[in-house]
């Protein structure tokens, strides 16, 4: 029997999650998952002081990224086995520390190795959101997942401008002296609001490892759900660690004020998180997945309408961040949905297998970004980014083949 269809399913008779957990669930994401993000505009700033070359400059993006994905494979399964309150403040001191040697480092060695360690402690919003599942009943899991993902997102599209607005009125390091600042006050908060929770498992830790391996082999849904997800978040990671780069260059001579005022025009797409979760419990996933997958391109696609530097390419570029941001969000609501009623004791499992695949696809994008805009500028950094989720909708047309079978997907 595989590990998917042994796992027991949550009782469908769990107390509603009240409004207010929902709403800390959801800040506590934003505001961990916003030490991933503060960097990407910050990219040029960084690079400058550190002396990182331009070619190299977006790997203060995907180291952390990188160090996000190690976290999940290796921590967040740790929520299918060790007390969740616990285990999320100590994921999330991890992460306070990081932040703040990034804001005394003095070289690139330093400050890449604590970009990795601030990636690990943010996965800490992975056991947050199974969490939430858990707690939730089966009618109005998508919608209680959709509210606390929307914190999450609004999370990633605000750090941008906030990172941007602080360096402009200070300077960089200041943003992750007032993150690790926020984590301390975050610990003493989920020390008093979360619930305790103990799961029942009983395995050792590399059992609990080697069984993320059968998962993804054994569960069509939760690998077609994954590879639907790492199209779009390559090409999300691309954008974003490239059009600061292109707002800042000749074509717009943007400073870090301007840039963050983009990105803030850019968060509008985060509504899509409690759509995408309704449409879900709806039983619309399929429909809802091909919208949400072919939005991206064509968001990447828009860009280049108007002369670049123009006031209406700027417009476009600002259409084009929240469509982008709108499908991807999206889909990674749907996607979670789909995965979370695969089984109550595998959740922090096979969340941990999803965010992992597709944060890797994001550590690609956003590498290949940078050497991509090193090279062809804008043009070439959108063609390459326009491949992933190209790929990812061919990907997706094998489900008229064979459909999958998920809940309320007739």
């Amino acid at each position: 029997m595989s590990p998917v269809s042994s796992a027991p399913t949550a009782s469908p008779g769990a107390k509603p999650v009240s409004g207010w957990l929902i709403f800390f669930l959801a800040t506590a994401c934003g505001l961990i998952v916003a030490n991933l993000y503060y960097s990407q505009p910050l990219v040029g700033p960084i690079s400058t002081e550190l002396g990182l070359s331009k070619q190299a400059a977006g790997l203060i993006v995907t180291m952390t990224q990188v160090g996000y994905g190690i976290g999940l494979l290796l921590i967040v399964p740790l929520g299918d086995l060790f007390e969740n309150r616990r285990l999320i403040m100590t994921v999330i001191a991890l992460g306070g520390l990081a932040m703040l040697v990034s804001g005394v480092a003095t070289s690139p060695v330093m400050f890449l190795a604590s970009a990795l360690l601030v990636g690990i402690g943010s996965v800490a919003v992975q056991i947050l959101v199974p969490l939430a599942a858990h707690l939730a009943s089966d009618a109005n899991r998508g919608r209680v997942v959709g509210n606390v993902m929307s914190g999450l997102m609004v999370g990633i599209m605000l750090s941008r401008p906030v990172a941007s607005f602080m360096t402009e009125l200070t300077e960089w390091r200041v943003v992750f002296f007032a993150s690790a600042i926020i984590m301390v006050v975050l610990i003493v908060a989920v020390r008093l609001v979360l619930p305790v929770r103990r799961p029942t498992a009983r395995t050792h830790y590399f059992d609990l490892l080697r069984s993320m391996a059968a998962l993804m082999v054994s569960s069509r849904v939760l690998r077609r759900r994954a590879l639907y997800q790492a199209s779009l978040f390559a090409a999300f990671s691309l954008f974003w660690t490239t059009v600061p780069l292109l707002l800042a260059g000749p074509d717009f001579n943007m400073s870090q004020g301007d840039i963050a005022l983009f990105a803030l025009a850019g968060a509008a797409g985060a509504i899509a998180a409690p759509i995408g979760g309704r449409m879900a419990d709806r039983g619309w996933i399929r429909p809802a997945t091909a919208i949400a997958m072919a939005s991206v391109p064509c968001a990447l696609m828009l860009t280049h309408l108007g002369t670049m530097g123009s006031s209406f390419s700027l417009v476009v570029l600002v259409a084009g961040a929240v469509i982008l941001d709108f499908g991807l969000t999206c889909n990674m609501v749907l996607g979670q949905r789909a995965i979370f009623s695969l089984g109550a004791a595998y959740r922090n499992r096979i969340n941990g297998v999803y965010m992992a695949t597709f944060f890797a696809a994001g550590a690609v994008g956003s590498a290949v970004g940078g050497w991509a805009y090193a090279h062809g500028g804008w043009m070439w950094a959108t063609a390459i980014g326009m491949m992933f989720p190209a790929l990812g909708l061919l990907y997706y047309l094998g489900e008229y083949v064979r459909p999958l079978e998920l809940p309320g997907n007739d």
